[in-house]
């Protein structure tokens, strides 16, 4: 399978689509004022320690304070850190006090960043930790010989190249045991920079900044698929160029500049499935569709066979609708960026084999998703639910806000409910206070129901109040905004 990569820059926006045999499986935005943190390296101050709740809060100088879990805090002679008790986030950290703290979790809706103590530098085929001595391998390469080839490779060398820990990722299967020793004195350079920084840097400050989106993309996606990375800008063009010589050479051949009149994501009809993407409708081949809810809480996925009649009988058109649901929930996990608890409700199976399949078609297509997952059996109430960790905002989130008429809620009240809601606040104000007559200010829409449809009632509540009522329109007021004004 052969991906490609469409970088589309702006003075004040980068975007990056992977796009898999023509179709888009992902779309990652880099704003100006709203660089991603993940990975950067802060000299922070304690702001509070909160023993209840094992954990810290921690001002490395954003808007909000970060949080910091015992958990996530490295203890000398542990590798993995400690999950204390209520006593030891005591010990471990006191307020006022600096710490080395890197962010593992972007800023999320009202939440702050999340931090470790746990420092790690990824390069192209390793990931360096300074203050470890394990070494650890990715999962994914199975193959146990490489394996210890390339564990070997590191022991023997580690010394010499000033120690700590590492982790070895996918991509080094077969690579050379020069190319590792490169990849290792790079990771060295670049932590004796960051930590000839620490002493003078104040705390709440930068001590090292994980590079651009465009360069990230290329050092933890890229493998041997990518068939093109097409860029818009030859600005950058020239700078990834000059960044692939040195660090992924192999990647070279494949890079290109586009220099055409119409932009880049038009081509590919990468625009248009963003738009789709921010649907809460996801239309299938076969005629059924999907409902994506996103709430603070978790996602929800709801299957339906719509127009899809099948060609058989009613279990075969189920099973054939929810196979080709897992296919596009993945994908949409992906395009979407969706994370933390996700619930999706298949149609019901009646056969055990049907729903055996459909689950292994799931695991399937998330073995392409780099975001790590984790799905439990299905539930008795017929859903499954699962888990996909990511570290940086939801699709919606970055280019959406709450809508200012429903605040969020997807609804708004009719204008009947808004037309009885207008009756009750005269009654009250009749009864509080004494007026000559009342002015409604209200939508176009609130006003023309209240002057036709519901004109019998304001008639019968002057006669009620001995008062008359006027109504005028305001056209800047949404269908839920009124205003009764004493006259």
């Amino acid at each position: 399978m052969s991906e490609e990569l469409l970088i589309n820059v702006t003075p004040r926006e980068t975007r990056i689509a992977i796009v898999e045999n023509g179709v888009l499986q992902e779309v990652q935005i880099e704003r100006a004022n709203r660089r991603g943190l993940v990975g950067n390296i802060y000299k922070g101050k304690v702001s509070r320690v909160l023993p209840g709740m094992q954990a810290a809060f921690v001002e490395i100088g954003l808007e909000r304070t970060a949080f910091l879990h015992a958990s996530d805090i490295d203890i000398e002679g542990e590798e993995e850190g400690g999950k204390g008790n209520e006593q030891e986030i005591v010990k471990l950290l006191r307020q006022g006090q600096d710490v080395l703290v890197q962010v593992i979790k972007d800023p999320i809706g009202t939440k702050g960043a999340r931090l470790s103590t746990h420092i790690s530098l990824p390069s192209r085929y390793l990931v360096y930790m300074p203050n470890n001595t394990h070494i650890g391998i990715s999962q994914k390469l199975e193959n146990e010989d490489e394996r210890n080839r390339l564990k070997n490779i590191i022991s023997e060398n580690n010394e010499a190249y000033g120690g700590g820990g590492y982790i070895i990722r996918t991509v080094a299967e077969g690579i050379s045991e020069e190319a590792v020793k490169a990849d290792m004195a790079f990771l060295q350079r670049m932590w004796g920079a960051a930590k000839e920084k620490i002493p003078q840097t104040r705390a709440g400050n930068l001590v090292y900044e994980d590079p651009p989106l465009v360069m990230r993309v290329m050092r933890d996606l890229v493998g041997g698929r990518i068939e093109k990375m097409r860029i818009d800008s030859n600005e950058t063009y020239n700078k990834v160029n000059k960044f692939a010589k040195k660090f992924i050479p192999e990647l070279e051949p494949h890079i290109e500049y586009y220099p055409g009149e119409r932009p880049i994501f038009d081509i590919y009809g990468v625009e248009d499935e963003i738009h789709k993407a921010l649907e809460r409708k996801v239309e299938l081949k076969s005629g059924g569709y999907l409902i994506i809810d996103q709430t603070e809480a978790m996602t929800t996925i709801d299957v339906n066979t719509g127009g899809f009649v099948g060609h058989r009988n009613l279990e075969e058109t189920i099973f054939k609708t929810n196979l080709e649901a897992a296919q596009a929930i993945v994908r949409q996990l992906r395009l979407r960026n969706l994370g933390g608890i996700i619930i999706i409700d298949f149609i019901d199976m009646i056969d055990a084999e049907h729903r055996n399949q459909v689950m292994e078609a799931l695991d399937s297509y998330l073995e392409k998703d780099t975001a790590k997952t984790n799905i439990c059996d299905v539930s008795p109430l017929g859903l499954v639910e699962m888990t996909r960790k990511r570290t940086s905002e939801s699709l919606e989130h970055i280019l959406c806000e709450t809508c200012p008429t429903c605040q969020g809620r997807g609804t708004i009240k009719t204008t009947e409910t808004v037309c009885y809601d207008i009756f009750r606040e005269i009654l009250r104000e009749e009864r509080q206070y004494k007026a000559n007559e009342y002015l409604v200010l209200a939508s176009q829409e609130v006003v023309d129901r209240l002057l036709d449809e519901d004109s019998t009632s304001v008639a019968e509540l002057e006669t009620f109040i001995e008062k008359s009522i006027r109504f005028q329109v305001e056209s800047l007021y949404t269908q839920e905004q009124f205003d009764v004004v004493l006259m």
